[in-house]
């Protein structure tokens, strides 16, 4: 799914106006209403008092949207204007005057003292600032945000919480509502996607409000989401008369004393994810611990207690290097001449990225796509320190570009960096936060590029795949016994769950109403 800047979004507002020949109204009535539809869903006419806040500009004609269903369907509604300026958009004024014609009234907030009483057991709508916001907030509105966010109440979130920009970090001290779910118009913003946002974005789902989809789809667009729709067709079906060596041969460098359970671990995710052949290179002090946990992967070895020499034997398709290897100086010295000889594909992860961030020279003996899977504090020894997230994402394209490497910053949303465009994971939970997952990582990409998956497919793959397993497993264990090789054990699961339509199945009075308007077309086609 594409992500859109506020600029895009604007751009995409105006042809869905002008290609649908619709007003703007009509498109903040869509909207509202479907912000509607999805409160209604789940309150069922559930008595709970809902408190709807609205700023003067088109967030808060959205809110203003939203208010006017509720009220027309009996919730107990209490909707406040936010008086933070004296200018009004077209739209907030036309919903503010829909609202009088029924005999509702908002009140109106200018201070401090006008901020309603508000119980953590209530229901708070935000609609106060939208996309357009581009200066911090200020004066009693800073005040009001802050109030909302002590009450701890249920906040739900119209389009982007307020305060927060959709393409920039916000300034320091500024006031953000902390949303407990936000609804956001079709597309995700960038800003929900980044760490240092996660006190104001929970959880957030994308409504469709009718955008000209056709419009989008010709756009320019720079960031992505990875999720099932975008990954499927990726997916290489095996044919019949095929055998091992049609699937690659994986060999994974790694290991060192103490640190075997690194080759291990990425060994088993390269031959669980369908490489032909798997060749584990580690020191001699881990010969016995890889053949007997893992009979189906063969070895060859280097020195007794680190690597040294990278003198293997074997001639595989793809090599994934890094795991556990150390950074000792005969390490180092091998891992070099490694690079200055090596001309096939290459995994580079863990301790060879922490080699490469200290002679940073290396990086340019790196293959051509070659894949670095970093965690935040690798990258940090690779680009150095970054002021925010957004910051640190444009480092992470630096990188990228300049290497012509893709670069796959693990974490929360787990990034992927192609050169200037940017690709984040939607699969996953905190069970992926434990020792060996990015081991596992290493494996599952090294793997995939061993079958025949061009770098970029292989990394946007591997990484939805690896997360995938942490939500399924999550339903037969808790998040705190989750461990790396429960990720190998689930992989089987999250190839078939690609192939499983998961999409909410409509209820039978959708069903009766999509029944009842064939008909009606039917009957005005005759």
């Amino acid at each position: 799914m594409e992500i859109l800047t506020g600029k895009q979004i604007y751009e995409v507002d105006q042809a869905t106006i002008k290609n649908q020949g619709i007003s703007s109204l009509d498109l903040m009535e869509r909207a509202g209403t479907a912000c509607f539809n999805w409160i209604h869903s789940r309150l069922q006419g559930n008595p709970i008092k809902i408190h709807v806040f609205c700023g003067i500009g088109n967030n808060g004609g959205d809110g203003l949207v939203i208010a006017r269903h509720l009220h027309q369907h009996g919730y107990n509604v209490k909707i406040y204007v936010v008086n933070f300026s004296d200018k009004r958009t077209e739209g907030f004024l036309k919903n503010y005057d829909r609202l009088k014609e029924i005999g509702v009234w908002p009140e109106i907030i200018k201070c401090k003292e006008e901020f309603p009483e508000i119980l953590p057991t209530d229901v708070v709508v935000d609609a106060i600032f939208g996309i357009g916001l581009s200066r911090k907030i200020d004066g009693f509105t800073t005040d009001l945000i802050n109030y909302i966010n002590q009450i701890k109440a249920y906040t739900l979130a119209i389009d982007i919480p307020s305060g927060l920009y959709p393409d920039k970090s916000c300034v320091k001290d500024c006031a953000v509502i902390e949303a407990s779910h936000t609804l956001t118009f079709q597309r995700p913003k960038l800003a929900f996607l980044l760490p240092e946002n996660e006190r104001y974005i929970y959880t957030w789902e994308a409504i469709n409000i009718g955008f000209d989809e056709n419009y989008i789809a010709q756009m320019k667009v720079s960031n992505f989401t990875i999720e099932k729709q975008g990954v499927l067709p990726i997916y290489k079906p095996r044919d019949k008369f095929t055998n091992k060596g049609t699937y690659g041969h994986s060999l994974i460098i790694g290991g060192s004393f103490g640190k075997i359970g690194a080759a291990t671990l990425a060994s088993k995710g390269a031959l669980k994810i369908g490489s032909g052949l798997v060749t584990a290179y580690i020191p001699k002090c881990g010969y016995t611990i890889l053949q007997t946990s893992i009979p189906e992967v063969m070895v060859e070895v280097d020195n007794e207690k680190e690597l040294e020499f990278f003198n293997f034997k074997t001639k595989p398709t793809v090599i994934g290097i890094g795991v556990g290897i150390g950074i000792s100086e005969k390490t180092k010295k091998g891992f070099e001449k490694f690079l200055e000889t090596n001309k096939l594909p290459l995994v580079v992860d863990a301790d060879a990225i922490n080699i490469l961030a200290e002679n940073k020279k290396l990086l340019k003996l790196l293959p051509e796509n070659t894949v670095l899977t970093p965690h935040p504090k690798e990258l940090e020894r690779l680009v150095g320190k970054w002021k925010d997230d957004y910051d640190k994402l444009e480092k992470l394209k630096k990188l990228s570009s300049e290497n012509k490497i893709i670069v796959t910053l693990k974490g929360a949303n787990t990034v992927i960096a192609v050169g200037e465009t940017l690709y984040f994971n939607t699969s996953g939970n905190p069970a992926l936060a434990t020792a060996g997952t990015g081991d596992v990582l290493t494996g599952v990409i090294t793997g995939l590029i061993a079958q025949g998956y061009e770098p970029v497919q292989a990394t946007i793959l591997g990484v939805y795949l690896h997360g995938i397993t942490a939500n399924l497993a999550l339903k037969d264990m808790s998040i705190e016994t989750f461990t790396a090789s429960t990720v190998i054990d689930y992989l089987g699961k999250a190839f078939m769950s690609l192939f499983i339509d998961d999409r909410p199945k409509p209820s039978k009075k959708e069903n009766s109403e999509k029944h009842n308007k064939t008909e009606n077309e039917e009957d005005n086609y005759v």
